[in-house]
């Protein structure tokens, strides 16, 4: 089988121009609609709403959340408000699997924010299994998980893969492989992509995730160039080797989606680097290599067997995170933010003695640009 390839689409202007040539040639084969970021929509166009449910009856519709903050050590009246929203999005679309990023929210509101990791140890995995759970009960359908771009360690990069395959392990779930993402990291820490792509549960990807990014010159490491997952530009040229490596890979593989933030994509110049790179995209996916793996359609539906108790909470992990949140909203430099760390939080499973200095800094610049929300700064 080859894999749909889709475009991750959303109510904007730029990016529905960018989109509309291509949906009007027939080529795309599947959307990806990210259904939590309109909550400041009262109505959905109805024209719209057509679009989705034209996609969704022929089975090729995927939500994707950014919102959930699957790790927050407090099950949250937002995530009580986002599960609800899910439920009647699908009550009235119909969802192939719905999707989540991996991290916790930085913002103290439902709608702001940054994805961060969590240590990987016993509580986190209990708390993203409880949350799973509680998406997959409401959406009865197959549920995922997207690989992080940001890492505070070369250590956190290794062991993200396992943490994930158990992660996803009670809902009989899957994974998103980001090939932007693994890009990110690998720069990030000078590791070899392909490496990476092998340290994932291959055999769990059921969609891949293709975008472009940012530099961003280091501060504190003079002459460092750090990758980041900004969304806002085309696809680097590596990313389509990695594609073609991870399509012969990945035997679950079923979704190929690309993603651009609409205000990238302003120009015309830019709005046909867009169409060139779906193009692009459709080619290798038609044209697999010599040993490509066979295509195996699992399940990937949750059981009747998911039993759902008191939500799984960590006080101490929750004050953590929100003594994280404040320290990276508000450091005044690099330099403030290490020293609070290593005052509250060392000798922790955090680790903060082993963060590579330029990915604190990172951070820093990070939950500083999406704490004012998604409306003020893309995701």
């Amino acid at each position: 089988m080859i894999a749909f390839c889709g475009l991750s689409s959303n109510l904007d202007q730029h990016l529905l121009q960018a989109a509309l040539p291509l949906l009007q040639s027939g080529k795309v084969d599947a959307l990806e609609w990210s259904f939590d970021t309109l909550y400041n929509h009262q109505d959905i166009p109805d024209w719209f709403v057509e679009l989705l449910r034209t996609f969704g009856n022929e089975g090729r519709l995927v939500g994707h959340g950014v919102y959930y903050s699957l790790f927050s050590a407090k099950f949250t009246a937002d995530q009580k408000n986002w599960l609800t929203h899910l439920g009647r999005m699908c009550t009235a679309f119909r969802f192939d699997h719905i999707t989540e990023h991996f991290g916790f929210m930085t913002g103290r509101n439902f709608h702001e924010g940054a994805p961060l990791s969590v240590p990987f140890n016993k509580t986190t995995l209990a708390i993203g299994q409880d949350r799973l759970k509680r998406m997959s009960a409401v959406c009865q359908c197959p549920v995922g998980i997207e690989n992080l771009a940001y890492a505070y360690s070369p250590d956190d990069v290794s062991r993200h893969g396992d943490f994930l395959e158990k992660l996803v392990a009670p809902v009989n779930g899957f994974i998103i492989l980001d090939l932007h993402n693994v890009y990110c990291q690998a720069h990030n820490f000078d590791l070899d992509p392909k490496q990476l792509i092998d340290q994932f549960p291959l055999q769990l990807v059921r969609e891949i995730h293709l975008s472009g990014g940012s530099w961003e010159s280091s501060e504190i490491d003079p002459g460092r160039q750090i990758r980041r997952d900004t969304h806002d530009d085309g696809l680097p040229s590596e990313i389509f080797d990695l594609l073609s490596y991870a399509t012969e890979k990945c035997p679950s593989l079923k979704f190929i989606m690309l993603e651009q933030i609409g205000i990238s994509l302003y120009s015309e110049e830019k709005r046909f680097q867009y169409q060139k790179d779906f193009e692009h995209i459709r080619t290798i996916v038609q044209n697999p290599g010599p040993n490509p793996k066979a295509f195996v359609e699992p399940n990937f539906l949750p059981g009747n067997n998911i039993a759902l108790s008191t939500p799984v909470e960590d006080e101490a992990l929750f004050r953590q995170q929100r003594f994280l949140a404040e320290i990276l909203e508000n450091a005044g430099d690099y330099n403030d933010a290490k020293k609070l760390l290593e005052i509250k939080m060392s000798n922790t499973d955090w680790q903060v003695e082993h963060w590579q200095p330029h990915m604190l800094e990172t951070a820093i610049a990070i939950a500083q640009k999406w704490k004012q929300g998604f409306n003020a700064q893309p995701h």
